[in-house]
């Protein structure tokens, strides 16, 4: 039995892996190259001193041969991948598993990734999801080698969209981001509902830098997050954001070493799925829907759903919540 099991029928169908085109490799090469020079000049001109740090893309953008830098998949089954935490686990990992190219989405992950999230909220055993990026990135964003593709076709498309799938879902996504979390890639974990940051991770929207317009939801999350002057000068003078600023500014709940960013985002998830599953996700529901609301209409919707919960419980639900709390001091105390 593979360790991928347990979640296998997320993915039932196989496809083989495609041949790659040297030609296509080649460019897919270049042009990543030449994007993320472009970054680093052109924010190094405007930021000076302060930048000394992104150095780090230049360590990024070391290329592989070209048979591994153009590696993608028609279904993309082998470029995201969803396995349980550890066996028995209720919390699944959703892993972006394209590191030689920094993780950057095709049409295809998209899709995948949307998927992945369709199913976990349609699966009754899990209770959290932890994404991640595999290698250097989180996501360096949208291959842009295929953006006609992706921005003129699926912009609308819920299916392709993977932020909406993730705005859909009920359980709680924890973001485990070490490295760069770059225009989609940070749209995708401004989309988790907590985030914890490697040392490394960098948060950067490039969407001004390259004329492309935002449409996962960056424009207006970020301002509600970080505040709108801070937000307007990370989008429109692209400016990065680091670890100790993410966390400094609300945006990052944790920040550790890159070597415990999973870890610990399991260990996060894991205290979520300890406690009662339906109230976790009524609770997400009310704070999301809330946050939609002035505090009146706030909290007149929490007043609401509360009276509709208590109305709705039987005696034997109350007398086995009375039960739960009595039985809690004989429990060992969360980590966190």
């Amino acid at each position: 039995m593979t360790r991928h099991q347990p979640y296998q029928s997320l993915f039932p169908e196989k496809t083989k892996t495609s041949k790659y085109s040297s030609v296509r490799c080649s460019t897919t090469q270049f042009r990543v190259l030449l994007y993320f020079s472009k970054v680093k000049r052109s924010l190094a001109q405007a930021h000076g001193p302060k930048l000394r740090s992104l150095n780090q893309i230049e360590t990024l953008a070391r290329f592989h041969p070209p048979s591994l830098m153009g590696a993608t998949s028609p279904d993309s089954g082998d470029l995201i991948l969803v396995e349980p935490a550890r066996p028995g686990s209720k919390v699944a990992v959703v892993t972006i598993n394209r590191p030689d190219a920094l993780n950057a989405l095709t049409r295809s992950m998209m899709i995948s990734l949307a998927s992945a999230f369709r199913r976990l909220d349609a699966d009754d055993g899990v209770a959290a999801v932890v994404l991640a990026g595999r290698g250097r990135s989180f996501c360096a964003g949208v291959d842009l080698t295929a953006a006609e593709e992706v921005f003129k076709g699926d912009v609308n498309d819920p299916a392709a969209n993977p932020v909406a799938q993730m705005e859909l879902c009920r359980k709680p996504i924890v973001g485990a981001v070490a490295g760069f979390a770059v225009t989609a890639g940070f749209e995708i974990a401004l989309a988790c509902d907590l985030l914890v940051a490697g040392r490394s991770a960098k948060f950067l929207d490039t969407h001004a830098k390259f004329g492309i317009f935002p449409s996962w939801g960056l424009s207006q999350k970020l301002s509600r997050l970080i505040g709108p002057n801070r937000a307007r000068e990370v989008s429109l003078a692209c400016m990065p954001v680091t670890a100790e600023m993410a966390e400094k500014w609300g945006l990052a709940n944790h920040i550790v070493e890159d070597s415990q960013v999973l870890s610990k985002a399991i260990e996060v998830a894991e205290a979520i799925a300890r406690n009662n599953r339906n109230l976790v996700v009524l609770y997400k529901s009310v704070i999301n829907d809330g946050l939609q609301l002035d505090m009146k209409h706030a909290r007149a919707l929490e007043k609401e759903r509360a009276v509709n919960y208590y109305n709705g419980m039987t005696k034997e639900q109350f007398a086995n919540m009375q039960k739960f709390i009595q039985g809690r001091s004989s429990r060992a105390p969360s980590k966190l």
